[in-house]
C-alpha cells in the first residue's frame, strides 16, 4: 500500500474535493443512497405509499405497511431501465444511453391470522430483494482554447467522460401487525451489496505532433465491492375508515466499501499498480411522515414527506482525505427532503395509478474558480454541483384475476447537475496520467449534465 502524503495549503476542502474525488462525492448521493425500485404498482405511484401499506414494496419505506396485508403474496417484477446523459459544455452536448434489463424485485408477504379474541388480527412477514443497474456515462466534448501546459508544449482538450458500471442490491425483511384493524406496527431490515467501477478519463492532443492519447485521472479506474446494514420502524394509525397517517424511521445504512484504484507514479512509470484501501460511509438517517385518503374501495390518495436528519459521514482510508471528507460535508452537504404524491382508481378488475415526486439538491449551492470557453479563469457560482433536484412522475395500469394479478409501469426520473472535471492539482498528487505524459490543472471545467431515466417494469403477483 503507498502511503499518500497530501499538502493542502492554499486549497480549500470544497477545492480539494473537487479536485481529489468527485465521482466518490457523486456516488455518495445517488448510488449509495439510492432508492430502490418496487413493484409495478409502488414505482407507477413513485413509491408514494406510506400511509396505505399493504404492498411488498413498503418494506424499503414503511414497514407498517406489511402489517396492512390480509393475505399472502408472492410477486415478481421485471425491470427495463434507460439511462441517458446529455453533457452540455460551452454550447456543445454530447447524448449518451445505457440499457438494462433484470429482475428488479422479488418478494413475498406471509400472512398469520391471529385466532380467539385477541385485539392484533393478523402478524405478517416480508421479505424482499431488489436491485438495479447504476451504469451511468457522461462525456463532454473538446473545446479548441482549452490548452494547458505540458514541458515546453500545450495540451488541446479533446473531450472527457466519467464512466461507471456496476449494480446495487437489497435485501429486506420485516415484521408488521394489525391491532384491531387501526393501528399497524412494522420493523425491519436490510442488507445492502454494490458492485460498480469507475473512471475519470480525458483525451489529450499535444499541439507540436497533433497526436492524442488517453489521461487517465489519479486513483483511477477504480473498483469498488461494499456491503452495507439498515434498519427501519414504522407505524400507520387510522383515524377513521377514510383518514390514515403513518410515520416510519430509517436508520443511516453502515456501509463497508473495500476499493481497488490505480495508482500512477510521475517519476517511474514501473511503480504504477493497483492498491487498495478500505472505508466505511455512513449515509443519513431519514424521517417519514405519510397520510392516506380512501373515501371508498376505488380510490385511494397518498402523501409522503421524508427528511434526512443527519449528514454523510466517511471514515478510514487516507487520513489527510478523510479530514477534508468530513470538512466538505459539514460545510456543503444538506438534509434532502422528498415529497411524494400517489394514487389508485379502481374500475371493476383494471387498476389506474399515478404518482410525483420531488427531492432536493443533496448539496449547498458553492463558488469556485473555473475555466471559461476562451480558456480564462473566472469565479462561478453552482447551484447543482454533483447532483441536482430530481423529479419523479409515474403511470400504470394493473389488472386483478382475483388470485392473480398483473401490473405494468413506466417511470420518468429526471435531474440536472453541475460536473466538474480535469482539475488535477499537483500539491495533492490528483493529476492525470497517460502511459507517457501527466499534467496539473488548478481549476476545473464544469459541463452542465442532465440526466434522464425511463424505467419501464411490468409485475406478475399471486395473493393466497
Amino acid at each position: 500500500m503507498i502511503k499518500k502524503t497530501f499538502t493542502l495549503a492554499g486549497f480549500t476542502a470544497l477545492f480539494f474535493a473537487h479536485a481529489q474525488d468527485f465521482s466518490t462525492i457523486k456516488n455518495s448521493a445517488d448510488v449509495y443512497t439510492a432508492s430502490m425500485p418496487g413493484t409495478s404498482k409502488y414505482n407507477a405511484m413513485a413509491g408514494s405509499m406510506g400511509a396505505l401499506g399493504g404492498d411488498i414494496s413498503t418494506i424499503n419505506s414503511n414497514p407498517a405497511g406489511i402489517g396492512v396485508a390480509i393475505a399472502s403474496d408472492i410477486s415478481a417484477t421485471l425491470q427495463i431501465q434507460n439511462n441517458k446523459n446529455t453533457s452540455s459544455l460551452f454550447g456543445t452536448s454530447n447524448s449518451y444511453s445505457t440499457k438494462a434489463t433484470d429482475l428488479g424485485q422479488i418478494g413475498a408477504i406471509v400472512s398469520f391470522v391471529v385466532r380467539g379474541n385477541s385485539p392484533w388480527k393478523f402478524v405478517n412477514i416480508g421479505i424482499n430483494s431488489s436491485s438495479k443497474s447504476i451504469e451511468d456515462y457522461s462525456e463532454s466534448a473538446g473545446a479548441n482554447n482549452i490548452k494547458l501546459a505540458i514541458d515546453g508544449d500545450a495540451l488541446k482538450f479533446i473531450r472527457h467522460a466519467y464512466d461507471r458500471t456496476g449494480t446495487v442490491s437489497k435485501i429486506g425483511i420485516a415484521v408488521g401487525g394489525n391491532y384491531d384493524n387501526r393501528i399497524f406496527v412494522g420493523a425491519g431490515m436490510s442488507i445492502h451489496g454494490t458492485m460498480m467501477d469507475q473512471s475519470d478519463a480525458a483525451e489529450m492532443a499535444f499541439a507540436r505532433v497533433g497526436t492524442s492519447e488517453s489521461f487517465f485521472k489519479q486513483y483511477t479506474p477504480y473498483h469498488e465491492e461494499s456491503a452495507g446494514f439498515s434498519a427501519n420502524i414504522g407505524v400507520i394509525g387510522k383515524v377513521n375508515n377514510q383518514f390514515r397517517l403513518g410515520a416510519s424511521l430509517e436508520s443511516p445504512t453502515f456501509w463497508n466499501i473495500d476499493r481497488t484504484y490505480r495508482y500512477y507514479d510521475k517519476f517511474d512509470s514501473n511503480d504504477d499498480g493497483d492498491f487498495s484501501e478500505t472505508r466505511t460511509l455512513r449515509t443519513p438517517m431519514k424521517a417519514t411522515l405519510s397520510a392516506a385518503f380512501v373515501p371508498n374501495k376505488n380510490l385511494a390518495v397518498n402523501l409522503d414527506y421524508s427528511i434526512g436528519l443527519t449528514k454523510p459521514r466517511y471514515t478510514g482510508g487516507d487520513s489527510g482525505l478523510q479530514k477534508e471528507f468530513d470538512a466538505f460535508y459539514s460545510s456543503n452537504s444538506k438534509n434532502v427532503s422528498e415529497v411524494k404524491l400517489g394514487a389508485e382508481y379502481r374500475i371493476q378488475k383494471f387498476r389506474i395509478r399515478g404518482g410525483y415526486g420531488f427531492a432536493t439538491n443533496p448539496f449547498a449551492a458553492t463558488t469556485f474558480a473555473t475555466l471559461g470557453s476562451n480558456g480564462t479563469v473566472a469565479s462561478q457560482s453552482y447551484n447543482d454541483m454533483y447532483a441536482g433536484k430530481k423529479s419523479t412522475v409515474g403511470v400504470g395500469l394493473g389488472y386483478d384475476f382475483k388470485s392473480f394479478y398483473i401490473d405494468a409501469a413506466y417511470q420518468n426520473i429526471s435531474s440536472t447537475y453541475s460536473s466538474p472535471f480535469l482539475r488535477g492539482n499537483a500539491s495533492a498528487s490528483s493529476q492525470y496520467y497517460s502511459a507517457n505524459a501527466f499534467f496539473a490543472n488548478d481549476n476545473p471545467l464544469v459541463a452542465s449534465v442532465k440526466n434522464t431515466k425511463n424505467n419501464f417494469s411490468i409485475t406478475a403477483g399471486w395473493k393466497f
